[in-house]
């Protein structure tokens, strides 16, 4: 890296910027531009807020800094490491999250309809609430600050992801009302209910995958590809949903750009698909209720069938 007259914060936003789009990074992380992406990771690296005052970015870096800091900018320009993982950090809701490659980066537009309260779909004060497929755990955490008397259970297949997710619960204080489950989907939770079911399984189909920027290679497979159309394992959870669900409960899950696959197998289902003022899309919400009366149909069509 020509570095020698990059000294203040500013010169190497400035540069960065500059850098990634030149190399053409991609941007999902965390930004949506090189502007915001160069910001964090700079102030991040150095542990300064994001939201910093601009005078202050005029500010000499110590020799250390600059190369620790140097060094971050080469990792994620040359072997496009997501800047949340540089970092070991990213924010979902407000709040921060350990990360590392063992989970995907934070980034679900679940959270805008958590701090919307799941209105108004969610009548009463949820008691028990299940994040399936969790990773770090972002979801459910971020489901137990906003409803601080429930219980929240944190399920994964992976146990890599449970360790961070576990650290994370450690992190935020919630080891008396939020606890992590190992299994594939529902095997570890028989005979539990929940009045709030959320999951960001893995949904992305063989050709989506095939054709994901370089910056995703870094995530765990095993968190995002699931199958040819990427709903292998949502057809089982649809086939199990309602033997977990109390009798108001609500389902609500995440499937990106799949959701041109779900809506081509369940024509017949009436779901209902969330929209998002920030932006996002494709994740749907049925109520214990359909759960229930589709619980035949989607039996029927675990692996295709």
């Amino acid at each position: 890296m020509a570095n020698s007259r990059l000294r203040t914060l500013r010169d190497h936003i400035r540069w960065a910027v500059s850098r990634f789009h030149a190399e053409q990074l991609f941007f999902g992380h965390g930004a949506d531009n090189a502007w915001d992406e160069a910001r964090l990771l700079v102030l991040g690296a150095l542990n300064l807020p994001y939201e910093m005052a601009d005078a202050y970015l005029d500010c000499n870096l110590e020799d250390d800094e600059r190369e620790y800091l140097q060094m971050l900018l080469s990792r994620r320009i040359e072997e496009r490491v997501p800047t949340a993982y540089l970092l070991g950090e990213a924010w979902f809701c407000g709040l921060p999250f350990i990360v590392d490659p063992r989970v995907l980066v934070p980034r679900s537009p679940l959270a805008e309809q958590i701090e919307r309260r799941f209105r108004p779909w969610l009548t009463t004060e949820p008691a028990r609430i299940l994040d399936l497929c969790t990773g770090s755990g972002c979801i459910g955490i971020a489901c137990a600050y906003e409803f601080p008397e429930a219980e929240v259970v944190l399920a994964d297949l992976s146990f890599d992801a449970l360790e961070v997710a576990n650290l994370n619960i450690e992190r935020h204080g919630l080891e008396e009302r939020v606890y992590t489950v190992q299994g594939d989907g529902f095997a570890g939770l028989p005979g539990q209910r929940f009045d709030l079911i959320l999951s960001n399984p893995p949904y992305v189909d063989a050709e989506d995958f095939a054709d994901m920027p370089a910056e995703y290679q870094h995530e765990p497979e095993i968190g995002l590809a699931c199958g040819e159309d990427g709903l292998d394992l949502v057809r089982r959870m649809l086939a199990e949903a309602a033997d977990h669900l109390s009798e108001q409960g609500v389902l609500v899950v995440e499937v990106g750009n799949s959701e041109v696959h779900v809506r081509a197998a369940y024509p017949d289902v009436d779901f209902t698909w969330l929209e998002f003022e920030r932006g996002g899309h494709g994740v749907f919400l049925l109520t214990a209720e359909q759960c229930r009366r589709h619980q035949a149909l989607f039996a029927s069509r675990i692996a295709g069938a």
